[in-house]
């Protein structure tokens, strides 16, 4: 647990295990406790109470020694002032005890890898937001450790080097690192992660594999509406079944119905864009989204937590 001195719980109660091989993500509204945690892990924030381990090692008693053992990608950019992506990653090898050789090659690796090649040895000023976001993951790449952790890793990448990104986050994995991944992308995670743990206010709402957290889902359909002008949709008519609370927008309604209800929902989305209410709608197969909104949506999300992110009774393996 990390309780701050005005009483509010960053973390409470928070029981979390990654292993060796394995890329679990957190997901959860800004303020739900996932950047405390990584900091507890790697052994910058003490924990009100509770113990976490990292590959038996005690953050809080030994905190260089975790440090050694524990890659961090923080959320922020990397200070790239005056350095380039080939410096940046190559020392930071060589700062966590690589050789001189061995952090050329790791670094000639990462920059290939990443497509970075073009920029590599621009300096860091003159670089765009995403590739120092690139950047900034091969910092923490170059030399892991046993766990390494990312906070919002695919933050301002471009949609060709995500995709190379997340195939280097897998490589860490199968590497034999234990990786703790902080993502706002649900899709993302859905697909690219082994595991997903859903913070709220500090605890665990929910955990388990994307298919695992879909059964969660309320209904087996989602109907979504885009209204033709702002607060012009309806609500559902009686007539239409629906599986749980709509989640609505000004422009966008998002309905949950079961597959026997979707010959009526249809109809109904038909007569509102006759009647020129809607623009378009769309039946979709409720995803992991759909869990999550169902899980933190009614949450006050921006104000719920003072601090940014905490964590508690956390057990790290790598």
């Amino acid at each position: 647990m990390k309780r701050y001195r005005d009483g509010t719980r960053a973390n409470d109660g928070i029981s979390l295990r990654v292993e060796a091989g394995e890329v679990v993500g957190l997901l959860g509204h800004n303020g739900a406790g996932k950047t405390t945690l990584i900091n507890q892990v790697a052994g910058l924030v003490v924990p009100t109470s509770g113990t976490i381990r990292v590959d038996g090692c005690d953050p809080v008693a030994e905190p260089a020694r975790a440090r050694r053992m524990v890659s961090v990608m923080p959320q922020a950019h990397a200070p790239l002032a005056g350095v380039t992506p080939r410096q940046a990653i190559r020392t930071m090898a060589r700062i966590r005890g690589m050789s001189k050789q061995a952090a050329n090659e790791r670094t000639g690796e990462l920059i290939d890898a990443l497509d970075l090649g073009k920029w590599a040895d621009t300096s860091g000023e003159r670089l765009s937001g995403g590739i120092r976001r690139l950047t900034a993951y091969g910092m923490a790449a170059a030399e892991p450790g046993r766990v390494a952790m990312l906070d919002e890793p695919t933050n301002d990448v471009d949609p060709v080097r995500r995709r190379l990104l997340w195939q280097q986050i897998r490589e860490l994995a199968d590497r034999g690192c234990a990786v703790l991944l902080v993502t706002h992308n649900v899709v993302e995670a859905e697909r690219s992660v082994d595991r997903i743990v859903v913070l709220g206010s500090g605890k665990v709402m929910a955990e388990g594999t994307a298919a695992q957290l879909r059964a969660r889902a309320v209904g087996d359909l989602r109907l979504e509406l885009t209204a033709a002008v702002p607060d012009s949709l309806p609500d559902p008519p009686a007539h239409l079944p629906v599986a749980g609370l709509p989640l609505r927008g000004s422009r966008r309604l998002a309905v949950p119905i079961g597959s026997g209800s979707a010959s009526a929902a249809l109809a109904w989305a038909q007569e509102l864009r006759d009647a020129g209410l809607i623009d378009e709608f769309a039946l979709v197969p409720v995803g992991l989204e759909d869990v999550y909104l169902q899980l933190v949506g009614g949450e006050d999300a921006p104000g719920a937590q003072k601090k940014d992110e905490e964590g508690d009774d956390d057990s790290l393996a790598a």
